[in-house]
């Protein structure tokens, strides 16, 4: 039989193509379902049923949450990265990893085929299709969703008609959950003008009294979280933990898309924001300007490439490289307080602080120089300004 990988979700289109793939076409499907922060134990129990169930011969679960945080996550940390100064990049951040764990997984079975449940009109296919050529040549992609045009209740009819006959009403939103953040689709997104209601999100504001919260980072890693140190891991999850119960990080992100059309999705991160925006914090202290200025450049192109299915590409390399680099004074304990549906950054301690008081304090005194000093620099910075006047003058 034609051994077949097939990124495997447990939804109507992948449970779709499990059972044409293997009924229809003679493919031995292998079900793969690659964990960045998504699934429960449980929840991967079922998962792995459906699929043995819908005709594939195996079901692995890859558990790909260290790979998830060490190959990207670190990287959008150290870079700030928010698309379009909005969206954390939860989802295709999460898509890169899982590509690339299919691919490896295909490669060790043997495998000649490599299939996905991506539509022809999402960003998705372009992610994954992308990571398996430039890793697989040689292995050929198949997309029954994409290349049949299939809508819903065509999937559902098949498979009712095969005698597969699982609840397939549509949920109201759609959720896809990680590790950085949980996108949420649904009516409202498809449009420009509405917002998704408080039910749409999962989680509902519970607590409702300030509360002071100390993030610890190491070299731009969070190292601990209320002076409770851990791996950035279980650091990111017990963030999550504490500022869910605000109902903290969500927004809606609007962008391009790869292929060219706008879209708007719903997203809930309360972690990777408050982790973001502590760190940006702490580099403002401890940074250059000039260094601030070049992270801010290369992590946007960063997170664009990363969104765009371009992770692969050696320049990603050589930013991830210098990110790194500028993270070696980026230590020290930023100060948060967490509000309903927003948090604070209060301030920072680190025994990297330039704003070091013997220089002087901004607005106030000067020790490191005199008033004649102060008064000779800014004469010569003048001097740009002062040619640039005097030949406008001159030509008016």
């Amino acid at each position: 039989m034609k051994k077949l990988v097939l990124a495997y979700s447990g939804g109507l289109d992948t449970s779709y193509c499990a059972k044409f793939l293997s009924q229809e076409e003679g493919f031995d499907v292998h079900a793969v379902s690659v964990n960045t922060g998504g699934f429960s134990v449980e929840e991967i129990a079922h998962i792995k049923n459906k699929a043995l169930q819908l005709g594939a011969s195996s079901y692995t679960s890859i558990d790909a949450l260290e790979h998830f945080y060490e190959k990207v996550v670190k990287f959008l940390v150290f870079g700030n990265v928010l698309r379009n100064n909005t969206y954390p990049l939860s989802v295709s951040a999460e898509r890169i990893v899982q590509a690339i764990e299919i691919v490896n997984h295909a490669k060790s079975i043997g495998a000649k085929y490599i299939a996905h449940g991506s539509t022809g009109a999402g960003n998705d296919q372009v992610r994954f299709d992308m990571i398996f050529q430039i890793l697989a040549p040689d292995i050929k992609i198949i997309t029954p969703i994409r290349d049949q045009s299939l809508s819903r209740e065509a999937e559902i009819r098949y498979l009712q008609k095969n005698g597969i006959d699982y609840s397939w009403e549509k949920a109201k939103y759609s959720i896809n959950k990680g590790l950085w953040g949980t996108s949420v689709g649904g009516d409202e997104t498809l449009t420009s003008h509405q917002s998704l209601p408080e039910s749409a999100f999962p989680s509902q504001l519970s607590a409702s009294d300030p509360k002071k919260i100390t993030l610890g980072f190491f070299k731009g890693e969070l190292v601990s979280v209320n002076g409770q140190k851990d791996n950035p891991i279980e650091n990111i999850i017990a963030l999550d933990a504490l500022a869910s119960e605000y109902a903290i990080g969500r927004d809606i992100h609007v962008g391009d898309t790869i292929i060219g059309i706008k879209g708007r999705v719903g997203f809930e991160a309360a972690a990777s924001l408050i982790i973001i925006k502590a760190h940006h914090l702490l580099e403002k202290h401890t940074l250059s300007k000039w260094q601030q200025f070049q992270k801010e450049q290369l992590g946007n192109f960063y997170g664009m490439l990363l969104h765009e299915g371009n992770y692969l590409d050696e320049v990603m390399r050589n930013i991830e490289a210098f990110l790194t680099d500028t993270q070696r004074n980026v230590s020290g304990e930023v100060s948060v307080t967490l509000h309903p549906y927003r948090f604070e950054l209060n301030g920072i301690s680190s025994e990297n602080d330039l704003m070091n008081a013997s220089f002087g304090n901004y607005g106030e005194t000067n020790k490191a120089w005199t008033a004649d000093d102060a008064k000779g620099f800014i004469k010569i910075l003048s001097n740009p300004g002062k040619m640039a006047n005097q030949i406008i003058q001159k030509n008016d």
